[in-house]
């Protein structure tokens, strides 16, 4: 077998060497998944950064997730520029308008504001009423708009001296609930559809409707308290 020059086997005594080294370096390099002491930015090369978090404003870190637009999407940030300050959750919409955030004073929603049922007449001769015995009847009516897959739904109801009567409720001409008889109240929390994927974003009809069973008289709903809820 022919002698390799003694300066071959030095340079692969070398490029040995150097292997295990960086094969030691690949194994022992910690992983890339923390940024300290800086900003992250994703986006392409061409456009502004469609994804931002770390610290751009004084001590404070904050998210900030962008439209590829560049208007913003998402934040959480307070913006006073301190470490130690509540940061409030934002979203909004296509034209930078906040359409949602936390209370970070006290928990909660702090926008949008929500709709609150005001107060309703306790007189119950002024309430939706019917003295039909022979059907129920459609006393009172509305319409919604379906985000949320169930609802409640708390109806007070009364009669007048000596009949006796019930109160029924109908969500897109179908009975929901069960059937109150007055004065007891119609308290039903359920599913507005069997299948919510068709009704969302659509108009939710809501009856309430009413029953005199004695021979004469009148019965009376008033609805206090409606809201819609996660299943």
């Amino acid at each position: 077998m022919p002698q390799l020059p003694e300066d071959i086997i030095d340079r692969l005594t070398q490029m040995e060497r150097r292997i295990q080294q960086l094969s030691t370096a690949v194994n022992t390099r910690p992983a890339l998944n923390t940024v300290t002491g800086g900003a992250l930015s994703v986006g392409p090369a061409d456009g502004p950064a469609i994804f931002r978090v770390g610290n751009w404003n004084g001590k404070e870190y904050q998210l900030e997730l962008l439209r590829q637009t560049g208007h913003r999407a998402i934040s959480m940030y307070n913006g006073d520029g301190t470490a130690t300050s509540e940061q409030p959750l934002r979203v909004y919409d296509s034209a930078g308008r906040e359409i949602f955030s936390d209370d970070v004073g006290a928990g909660g929603i702090a926008r949008p504001w929500l709709n609150m049922l005001p107060p309703q007449d306790t007189t119950a001769t002024r309430w939706p009423q019917t003295t039909v015995t022979s059907q129920f009847t459609t006393i009172a009516m509305s319409y919604n708009v379906v985000w949320q897959p169930n609802m409640r739904l708390l109806i007070n109801t009364r009669t007048s001296s000596g009949a006796t009567g019930q109160v029924q409720v109908l969500v897109n001409g179908a009975q929901w609930g069960g059937v109150a008889t007055a004065p007891a109240d119609f308290d039903y929390s359920g599913p507005v559809s069997s299948d919510f994927a068709s009704v969302y974003n659509t108009l939710l009809k809501v009856e309430i409707q009413a029953l005199v069973t004695s021979t004469s008289g009148t019965v009376y709903a008033n609805p206090v308290l409606m809201y819609g809820r996660q299943t």
